[in-house]
């Protein structure tokens, strides 16, 4: 996708629709005020539309702001419901597979598992 970010970046979503009309100065301050994030951290932030055939990734990089959308001709991503806290956080690999019209909300990848010991 954004070839110069880190795979480490955090990736946050924010789950209702956003009216697209909205730029980087508007998305700034539902990330500031709805999402409760710090906008000039290294992470990006994901929204979607209403008809859920576009998705806007807001990130700041060490200057300025950077504007990133894609525009579905036929079909829409899929998208998480509606939650209390309105913010999901995913990985990298996770948003390349929303955008790749992945349903990653029905299928999630295995478990993470940490352990201390062997044996």
């Amino acid at each position: 996708m954004i070839e110069s970010i880190a795979s480490a970046t955090p990736v946050y979503l924010y789950r209702d629709a956003v009216d697209f009309r909205k730029s980087i100065n508007g998305l700034s301050v539902i990330v500031q005020d709805a999402m409760t994030l710090d906008v000039f951290s290294s992470a990006l932030f994901v929204f979607c539309n209403r008809n859920r055939r576009q998705v806007k990734i807001l990130y700041w990089q060490k200057n300025g702001f950077c504007l990133w959308l894609k525009r579905l001709e036929k079909d829409k991503f899929a998208w998480p419901r509606k939650a209390a806290d309105g913010t999901l956080t995913i990985d990298q690999s996770q948003l390349n597979w929303l955008l790749d019209g992945f349903d990653i909300f029905k299928h999630p990848p295995h478990e993470t598992l940490h352990f201390r010991y062997t044996g």
